[in-house]
């Protein structure tokens, strides 16, 4: 590898046209991935490929004019001073509009800061212009976005991303994540309060409730990371359902098994009761506020259910 400084002028160019090309691949992929979910923010990154494309033409023509039409292969992982892109959020599916953003953000920071220092060490006067212009251009990049947005973002279409963006949050975070909560909160009732009414030990129903915690929480996490790699159900990422499912299995499990740290066992089990009314009243508003269920109905459903499993842990338990 050598020291962006030691670079030809020659090498420069290329490695400018070379770097033009990518970002302009990257944005078309980023176009791609986005085009059946976000079809106008896909727009917006079709015409940033386009303007790539153009800077590519014109460094390529100034290039051929000094240096002849052979385009040696120099790449930014050929320089020192570059940090390799080792993300690639382009390609994973879906993509993520975010990230999508704040990846192309840091690619036209990194291209301003490079034409900036290739224009500081040419030696060439139409060269180092050029590449002037082209600082310029990746700094505004910024307002060309925002200029496309508004030209291309109209309400409707914006209305319709936000729905989409909602749509896939809800799919790879919230249901993942109830669904852990619910199942945590609930599926170890009973083998705790079994434990506390059969041996009123708080220490033994503590470590009973560990186990049942943390087993439930590794289980949830590869029944749900197992379901779907979300190419089909468009639910995202195993790798993420899979994690925020069991960690959320084991939230719902482990607060109402940390109280019986104390060991006064009357005092824990009351506190212990106390927080799984949290927790079931916490299910029942996150059902309210992301899956539009009526908070009483939603209340009642988790109630019900968590009552049920409650007493059968007791009466197994005093048996």
């Amino acid at each position: 590898m050598k020291r962006f400084a030691d670079l030809t002028e020659q090498e420069v160019l290329a490695l400018a046209i070379t770097n033009e090309e990518e970002d302009s691949r990257i944005y078309r992929d980023f176009a791609q991935g986005l085009r059946e979910q976000y079809p106008a923010s896909a727009k917006v990154f079709d015409e940033m490929a386009e303007e790539e494309v153009h800077h590519r033409t014109m460094l390529y023509d100034l290039y051929r004019q000094k240096f002849g039409d052979h385009l040696p292969l120099i790449r930014r992982n050929d320089v020192k001073d570059f940090i390799p892109h080792k993300s690639t959020p382009w390609l994973m599916r879906p993509l993520v509009l975010s990230e999508a953003r704040t990846f192309a953000e840091k690619m036209e920071d990194e291209a301003q800061r490079f034409y900036r220092k290739a224009a500081d060490g040419a030696r060439d006067i139409s060269a180092r212009q050029l590449l002037l212009e082209l600082a310029e251009a990746e700094a505004g990049h910024e307002s060309l976005a925002h200029k496309l947005s508004e030209q291309i973002l109209t309400d409707t279409a914006r209305a319709t991303e936000d729905a989409a963006s909602k749509r896939e949050f809800m799919l790879q975070y919230v249901q993942p994540g109830l669904a852990g909560l619910m199942d945590g909160s609930v599926s170890t009732l009973a083998p705790l309060f079994a434990a506390a009414f059969a041996t009123h030990n708080t220490w033994q129903t503590f470590l009973v409730g560990i186990a049942a915690s943390v087993g439930a929480g590794i289980s949830m996490a590869f029944a749900e990371g197992l379901s779907d790699d979300g190419s089909l159900t468009g639910r995202g990422s195993p790798w993420i359902r899979g994690p925020v499912c069991g960690l959320m299995t084991a939230v719902g499990g482990l607060g109402h098994t940390l109280p019986y740290l104390i060991p006064h066992f009357v005092t824990a089990t009351i506190l212990a009761v106390v927080v799984v009314v949290i927790e079931l009243a916490a299910i029942s508003w996150i059902r309210m506020r992301y899956m539009d269920t009526p908070f009483l109905r939603a209340a009642f459903q988790v109630v019900v259910g968590g009552t049920l499993v409650f007493i059968a842990g007791i009466l197994i338990g005093s048996s």
